[in-house]
């Protein structure tokens, strides 16, 4: 078909053969047609557009601050990294109507000598890398070279900058890319830079920036994450001239409570795990108190704070069957390793990062937050506002058992076997701990009550006498009181009242079991038809560079071709799920991050489902016995402190928030 205002064809070529381009121009009008509504007035300026050329300077340095400084939270955040790399041991930072108006950073470094500010804001001139070697093992905030000199082509710049020795301060001017000569100023030794009118010369630039509200919360977090990262630095924030944040130089755990706050640092648990080439310290929120957004998930890869998929996923991984509903993780992680085995030049901004064994790295950090999170209930700290669920009132029923505690659970055993042997299976709702205390260790009671007891099974204690004081000290959930409406166990320790789900916690107890038990090499059964599915190339491509991994997944996979996989085995507990669609799950996280968790995710999530339905249910009057056999399980058990779907199983109502309630001592 004839292109619209095409002139008639009328040369000798025969149908099917071509010309060659006669010009560069000519080969660019075919692969570029112009549009209908391009007039011959206009074609000219249009055929100039495609001719190659070099762009200049000012016009290159506005495109790179499309990619680096998007922003002021950008700006602020490049000059912040300067100042750190520049050894800055105290900076101060001075914003305006959010940082639209004004930045800026003054800081108490090695300083700038005269003869080198106007290579500051040169683009591609750095004194951070010198050679690809130094680009492979990157230890410093910056090295591209790009900042400043995006800032100086968009907005008006200023540096003021004096060396230690140096007779004076030198000030350097820049606007709009054009700068001027430095001329001599009085000021301290270290820089400051001013970064005046962001976007004053590019109004389309300035009209995407939000509200100054915004814009300020950006920048807020900028400060927050070098905070985080660098406590050894003494920081100052002033927004419109008022003083907003002031950290001094102090350890860092104390940093970290003076940004996120106490009371997060407080339901945070602390991580720290040592592998030579990998090292991880920090802090995770303890799932019963993480919340549905992700404004604290901080990660610091040799300093440098980023977003990383690895070890996202790896954290989450670890949380997933503590995690509730729509919470996500909630951390602030320092990884330390080998600069030559990251890679941080993945993105201008210098926010991603690409390692070189990611899967290592996921397998490290996962283990890391699973030993952290994996203590038993006696080593975890329930949360404090326990009162908020009680209301103005407590229903407490049930009668104390005096007879053996033995006794108690055999009359619901049905001779299953304690979790983590053979035997133990969750198709019995029962609640064998195999305890054989008498109960007389847990109350002071009459001895002549206990013989009672002991022989007139059923018989019970006045709730009017309970016990002076506690036996026994060692076990932090304390001992069985009564059963609340035949849901909560009501317990007493050294704190004050504990306040149990029971079902939550045996659920919680068979689960921990039930993996025990499935603990090591996935066991695989193989199909008696082999499972054909189709395929991406990329999946194919996948599952060959995977194919030892699949393998310890429990697949045997083989290519059939070049967009088909045949399955052969797969893991013995997800025999009953569809292969295909389990594979092609498999294959994207391989694809993503170097390493899938989902065969094990898939089989937790079977062995939650039996140990539900396998654990006590509501409404099953338990004997004192069996109560604090529970207890007693639960101290026992890892990540107690939660069900598998994440639910709370215990809270502790101290004796502080007790006489708040009854307003005593006021």
């Amino acid at each position: 078909m004839d292109r619209v205002n095409a002139p008639p064809h009328h040369d000798d070529t025969p149908t099917g053969a071509s010309h060659p381009p006669a010009t560069a121009a000519a080969a660019a009008s075919a692969i570029l047609p112009e549009p209908a509504s391009v007039g011959a007035s206009s074609r000219s300026a249009v055929a100039a557009l495609r001719q190659i050329r070099t762009l200049p300077d000012h016009l290159v340095n506005q495109i790179a601050a499309g990619e680096v400084i998007e922003r002021p939270a950008a700006a602020l955040k490049e000059l912040l990294e300067n100042a750190v790399d520049g050894g800055a041991r105290a900076i101060s930072v001075d914003l305006a109507a959010g940082g639209a108006a004004l930045i800026t950073v003054s800081d108490d470094g090695r300083g700038i000598a005269a003869d080198e500010l106007p290579l500051a804001i040169a683009r591609h001139a750095t004194s951070k890398i010198a050679s690809f070697d130094d680009l492979e093992s990157v230890v410093s905030f910056g090295f591209r070279g790009e900042a400043l000199a995006s800032m100086a082509s968009v907005a008006r710049l200023a540096i003021v900058s004096r060396p230690a020795g140096a007779a004076s301060a030198f000030r350097l001017k820049a606007e709009g890319g054009q700068a001027g000569a430095p001329e001599p100023v009085s000021a301290r030794v270290g820089t400051t830079v001013t970064v005046a009118e962001l976007f004053f010369n590019t109004p389309a630039r300035r009209r995407f920036l939000k509200s100054e509200s915004t814009e300020y919360a950006h920048c807020l977090d900028a400060v927050r994450r070098l905070g985080l990262a660098r406590s050894d630095i003494a920081l100052q924030l002033t927004h419109n001239g008022r003083a907003v944040h002031r950290w001094p130089v102090q350890a860092w755990p104390e940093r970290v409570a003076a940004v996120l706050g106490a009371e997060w640092l407080q339901h945070a648990v602390a991580i720290e795990a040592d592998a030579g080439v990998l090292a991880l310290d920090g802090f995770v929120l303890t799932p019963n108190s993480a919340v549905p957004n992700r404004d604290a998930q901080h990660l610091f890869v040799n300093g440098r704070w980023v977003r990383d998929r690895v070890v996202l996923h790896a954290v989450r991984d670890a949380l997933r069957d503590q995690m509730h509903g729509a919470s996500a993780p909630a951390f602030v992680l320092r990884l330390r390793l080998d600069p030559r085995a990251v890679d941080v030049n993945v993105h201008p901004a210098k926010t991603e990062v690409r390692f070189r064994d990611s899967q290592a790295v996921h397998q490290f950090v996962r283990r890391a937050v699973e030993r952290a999170l994996g203590g038993t209930a006696a080593a975890q700290t329930p949360p404090s506002a326990a009162q908020k669920l009680f209301g103005d009132r407590v229903a407490a029923t049930g009668d104390l058992e005096t007879a053996p505690v033995a006794q108690g659970v055999s009359a619901l055993s049905h001779g299953s076997a304690a979790p983590g042997s053979s035997r133990y299976s969750p198709r019995a709702a029962t609640l064998d701990f195999g305890v054989s205390e008498r109960i007389t260790q847990y109350f002071f009671a009459p001895a002549a009550a206990v013989a009672d007891d002991a022989a007139a099974p059923g018989a019970s204690n006045s709730l009017s006498a309970p016990p002076a004081a506690l036996p026994d000290m060692d076990h932090p959930l304390g001992f069985a009181l009564a059963q609340l409406h035949g849901v909560y166990i009501l317990a007493q320790n050294a704190n004050g009242l504990v306040l149990v789900d029971m079902h939550a916690a045996h659920e919680r107890i068979v689960y921990e079991g039930l993996k025990m038990q499935s603990a090591g090499a996935l066991a695989t059964q193989r199909l008696l038809i082999p499972s054909v599915l189709n395929a991406s190339e990329k999946e194919v491509a996948t599952a060959e560079a995977h194919r030892d991994t699949l393998t310890a997944l429990g697949f045997d996979v083989s290519i059939t071709g070049p967009r088909s996989l045949a399955v052969r085995s797969v893991p013995t507990l997800l025999a009953d799920a569809a292969p295909e669609a389990l594979l092609h799950g498999v294959l994207a996280e391989l694809d993503e991050l170097g390493v899938s968790a989902l065969v094990e995710s898939r089989r937790d999530e079977l062995l939650s489902t039996m140990a539900c339905h396998g654990a006590v249910r509501a409404n099953r009057a338990l004997t004192t016995a069996e109560m604090n056999a529970l207890l007693r399980e639960m101290e026992a058990t890892e990540r107690a402190g939660s069900c598998n779907h994440g639910r709370p199983t215990w809270y502790q109502l101290t004796l502080k928030e007790l006489d708040a309630l009854f307003m005593r001592g006021r």
